[in-house]
């Protein structure tokens, strides 16, 4: 039996127990003590959107227009539009539907604006018996890692981080997993098993992923130092049967009223087909998002990748720079944000690939 295979039972029989082991508080007729205030069962829906909208101006590469003049290409858009419908059912039963609407850039949909399925699942709380925020969940959801990270980061209306933007990982798949919060604040451990294909996808054949990020607080109490935060995180998957798809991501994060900043160190190995060479890729990416003045926050980020794949992008470095204005609402959930960046992204051992230069104008809408 293959380890992926091993993987998969143990965590089949840890979510089971842990269903049987929530399930007894759902059915148990409880008498209430004295003093004893009963869980709130009233179920609840609320409907919020997310909006990316940008302007954007490339310096280069130049396109080509209608009557074949090299021009800059500058434009409007919305890179990306969410509706986030989450509720519960009782104080166990809850669920999230997030429709994704977003530009298709396929020939026969001509850029239009498309809706899609980002997110949609049932999930059970594990709180009465694990710890606050503990869970497992079913059906179209968050990765362990990406959408983890993103919350830190907070500039995914400029762009995903480097493992998404570079075609490694995504943000949401369709599966099973479940979360556990460290007691003391000390972290938490997500692990998954999911398609491996994306929430875009449909599986196409029998091999499964295998995902699970464990994020540890080193010091949770020690004043600045309760900012720190190590991530590991493994996927272990396969194109087919014996063909190896591996990635693996070492992070270390920073969070302070003053400076969030963060390092991402990662791996990754693929072997698309029997008879293919095994690809390998390395990457990094640095980041720092200073707080300047109330509601002003500079943006600073570099990235680099190398691969052994001739028929990809080789060694490219990508280098943003930008300042944001931020506008919090009443409510944590509700945020508007304005950012003008200026983005580079040089090919280095890749001379048919042009180099890219932009500035562009973000905004984010949350609520």
């Amino acid at each position: 039996m293959n380890a992926s295979r091993t993987f998969v039972r143990i965590f089949a029989v840890l979510a089971t127990v842990a269903g049987l082991l929530g399930g007894g508080a759902a059915f148990a007729q409880v008498t209430p003590a004295a003093g004893y205030t009963p869980p709130d069962d009233t179920p609840a829906i609320k409907v919020g959107v997310t909006i990316f909208t940008d302007y954007t101006y490339q310096d280069v590469p130049l396109v080509t227009d209608s009557d074949g003049n090299l021009v800059h290409q500058d434009g409007f858009d919305v890179k990306r539009s969410y509706i986030n419908v989450t509720g519960n059912i009782n104080h166990l039963i809850a669920f999230r539907i997030t429709p994704d609407i977003q530009r298709i850039t396929s020939t026969n949909l001509n850029g239009s604006l498309t809706f899609r399925l980002k997110y949609a699942y049932g999930q059970y709380n594990l709180d009465e018996k694990w710890t606050k925020g503990s869970w497992v969940r079913f059906g179209a959801q968050q990765t362990p890692y990406v959408d983890w990270l993103e919350n830190v980061y907070r500039y995914r209306f400029q762009g995903t981080i480097l493992t998404d933007r570079e075609g490694f990982l995504s943000s949401s798949d369709f599966g099973l997993s479940t979360h556990y919060n460290l007691p003391g604040n000390y972290g938490d451990l997500h692990v998954g098993y999911y398609n491996g294909d994306t929430y875009s996808k449909a599986e196409v054949g029998d091999q499964k992923a295998f995902q699970a990020r464990l994020s540890f607080r080193p010091l949770p109490g020690a004043g600045v130092l309760k900012g720190l935060r190590l991530t590991a995180f493994y996927d272990a998957d396969h194109f087919a049967q014996r063909d190896e798809k591996r990635r693996f991501v070492a992070t270390g994060t920073f969070e302070h009223k003053h400076l969030v900043a963060g390092y991402e160190h990662f791996e990754a190995t693929d072997v698309t087909t029997a008879v293919s060479n095994e690809v390998r890729t390395h990457a990094w990416s640095a980041w720092a998002t200073p707080r300047i003045a109330k509601g002003w926050e500079g943006l600073l980020r570099y990235d680099h990748l190398s691969s052994n794949d001739p028929l990809k992008d080789g060694s490219h470095n990508r280098k943003i720079g930008g300042i944001a204005y931020w506008i919090q609402g009443q409510q944590p959930s509700t945020t508007a944000a304005f950012l003008v960046d200026y983005e580079a992204v040089n090919y280095d051992q890749t001379p048919f690939q042009a180099n890219e230069r932009r500035i562009a104008l973000h905004t984010l809408f949350n609520f």
